[in-house]
């Protein structure tokens, strides 16, 4: 294992594939010592530098402050930090053979002409994410497993586990939503055959969807895609220019105090001076328009036996119902015979 594995391991997001293959190739190429930090420190800043947001974006967050996406009340950690409530749908096969590969299609839907704040305040359209969280066994397929229709459907998508001791929950994200609003999972099924620990049977699948930025940072701070609030009762005295594009609500309480409540970059201010405002009244607008997602749905793991034994059992029906008209057609000519 090479220093750029050592140092960030596969499934960390910080590079994606391309990149982390530039710097396996400098890797080798360099020689020990001081030189390979010395021409590595300047790439390790590029994806902090160029794309702070899309580095630092979600899953992210759940990947570094969960063991595992899904608590104990059924609950996906991304609502945590995406507040919004918005419609994800997922379509599955009923059911599936034993090692073979289906899709598992994620619905992320939303009006593409909808934009969002920026972490800078400025109108950028949405990215979309999905987490799928597969039975145990099931993986992501391989890629020579792929068929032509489903590399296609899957092109620009980069999948990762969520962790290496969970090879059965997949991410996806963040990417362009006008581009993807469906999301091709190709999932392989696991086969009893040869793993002891799994069964024929039915299985449950967790799916969450998202678009858009969330209303709150995993350390508990607001983003600027929410709503602002008074954080006193009083009068607004002034409003004036913060820093970043932000503005200051100065409210001035009933015993003289005055107090200092930020709206950064991105929300509008709703209050003039002069109004009279309760404590937790909205001081902004709600800039939000995405939000997160979540459903189950099952999937059969089906034995292939128990396809041919219905088979079997459908054919003797249908030779045992044509036995039956063919002796009654006999009974009848033999008493048409005897005049019956």
């Amino acid at each position: 294992m090479g220093l750029i594995d050592r140092v960030f391991p596969p499934s960390s997001r910080l590079f994606n594939p391309p990149m982390r293959r530039l710097l396996a190739s400098i890797s080798r190429l360099s020689s020990t010592g001081l030189l390979l930090p010395l021409l590595l420190a300047p790439l390790l800043l590029i994806p902090l530098l160029a794309a702070p947001q899309a580095s630092w974006a979600y899953p992210f967050w759940a990947q570094q402050n969960y063991d595992s996406p899904r608590e104990a009340t059924g609950k996906l950690v991304c609502a945590n930090c995406h507040l919004a409530k918005r419609v994800t749908q997922v379509e599955v096969p009923q059911a599936v053979m034993p090692d073979t590969v289906f899709k598992a299609v994620v619905k992320i839907p939303y009006d593409t002409s909808l934009q969002q704040v920026g972490a800078d305040g400025s109108r950028t359209s949405l990215n979309v994410g999905a987490v799928v969280m597969l039975p145990d066994g099931f993986k992501l397929a391989p890629e020579e497993r792929l068929t032509e229709e489903l590399k296609e459907e899957t092109s620009g998508v980069y999948f990762t586990q969520y962790s290496d001791d969970n090879p059965n929950i997949l991410l996806v994200g963040p990417l362009p939503g006008d581009l993807h609003q469906e999301i091709v999972f190709p999932i392989l099924s696991p086969d009893p055959g040869t793993d002891s620990n799994i069964h024929f049977g039915k299985y449950s699948l967790h799916v969450g969807g998202n678009r858009g930025r969330g209303q709150v940072y995993p350390t508990g701070e607001k983003s600027n895609n929410t709503v602002y609030n008074a954080s006193v009762a009083g009068t607004v005295s002034a409003i004036t220019p913060g820093d970043a594009g932000a503005s200051v609500v100065e409210i001035t309480a009933a015993d003289g105090t005055s107090v200092s409540d930020t709206v950064p970059a991105g929300p509008s201010v709703v209050v003039a001076v002069g109004d009279v405002l309760a404590a937790g009244a909205p001081i902004s607008n709600d800039p939000g328009v995405g939000g997160f997602g979540q459903l189950d749905a099952e999937i059969v793991l089906q034995n292939p036996v128990r396809i041919y034994g219905m088979l079997a059992f459908f054919a003797a029906v249908v030779i045992a119902q044509i036995l039956l008209v063919l002796k009654k057609k006999q009974v009848e000519k033999v008493q048409a015979a005897e005049g019956v």
